[in-house]
C-alpha cells in the first residue's frame, strides 16, 4: 500500500467538512424534531397530520434519493428564478438533507419522550397555574432530554455516517476527499481504509461524550 504522504491534509480537510456537516445538520435537527414533536401533539387535526406525513415520507426513503432529490429540486429552483443556470452550494444541500432526515427522526424521539415525563407533574403545573410555555420550560424539557438522550445519540452516530452520502453531489467531505485520492494514487485501500477509521474515531469518541452526558442526566436520581 502507498503512504499518506501528499494527501493526509485533504484527509484532515475532509475530516473537518464532515464534522461541520453533522455539527450543523444536528442542531437545526434537533429544533426540526421538537417542533415536529410538538406539532404531533397539537390540538389540531390538520397539524397533526401534516407532521405525521412529514415522518412517513422522510422515514419511507433512503436518505440518498432525499439529498438528490433537494439537490437537483433546489438546483432548478435557482435556475427559474433567476433565469440560468444556477447550481446549490453542496454544503447547504447536504445539511438541508440531512436536517430534513434527522428531524423526522428524532420527531419521533421527542414525541416518545415527552409521553415518558409523568402526566401527574404536568397536570400539577397546570393547577399551579403555570402557563403553557412556563410548563414546556420548566417542567416538559428538562425531564425530557433525559429520556431522548439514548435516541439521540444512536441518531447522531447515524447522521455522522450518512454525511458520506454527501459526497455525491459534490462536498468535499472526508468520502470524497478519500475517494479522489484513491483514484490518483490507483490505491483505494489505503485510503477508504483510512477513511474508515477516522469515521471510526469520531463515533468512539462521540459513544464516550455521550455515555457522560446519560450519566450526568442522572445526577441525583435514584435508578434501579
Amino acid at each position: 500500500m502507498m503512504n499518506m504522504q501528499g494527501f493526509a491534509d485533504q484527509i484532515a480537510i475532509g475530516a473537518v467538512t464532515t464534522l461541520q456537516t453533522a455539527a450543523a445538520s444536528l442542531v437545526l435537527g434537533i429544533g426540526l424534531g421538537l417542533c415536529g414533536a410538538a406539532a404531533k401533539r397539537a390540538s389540531s387535526r390538520a397539524t397533526r397530520s401534516v407532521a405525521g406525513a412529514y415522518t412517513t415520507i422522510v422515514r419511507g426513503v433512503p436518505e440518498l434519493l432525499i439529498i438528490l432529490i433537494l439537490y437537483f429540486a433546489g438546483t432548478a429552483a435557482l435556475s427559474a428564478l433567476f433565469g440560468r443556470y444556477l447550481e446549490v452550494d453542496a454544503f447547504a444541500a447536504g445539511v438541508f438533507a440531512l436536517t430534513i432526515v434527522f428531524g423526522a427522526y428524532a420527531t419521533e424521539v421527542f414525541r416518545a419522550a415527552i409521553q415518558a415525563v409523568p402526566a401527574g407533574q404536568i397536570e400539577a403545573a397546570r393547577a399551579l397555574g403555570l402557563s403553557r410555555i412556563s410548563i414546556w420550560r420548566l417542567v416538559i424539557l428538562p425531564q425530557m432530554w433525559r429520556y431522548a438522550l439514548p435516541g439521540l445519540g444512536n441518531l447522531w452516530l447515524t447522521l455522522l455516517k450518512d454525511t458520506a452520502l454527501i459526497s455525491v453531489v459534490g462536498l468535499d467531505d472526508l468520502m470524497r476527499k478519500a475517494s479522489v485520492a484513491a483514484g490518483v494514487t490507483h490505491d483505494p485501500l489505503t485510503f477508504y481504509s483510512a477513511a474508515a477509521l477516522v469515521y471510526l474515531l469520531f463515533t468512539s469518541i462521540s459513544l464516550v461524550a455521550l455515555a457522560a452526558l446519560e450519566r450526568r442526566s442522572y445526577r441525583g436520581i435514584r435508578t434501579a
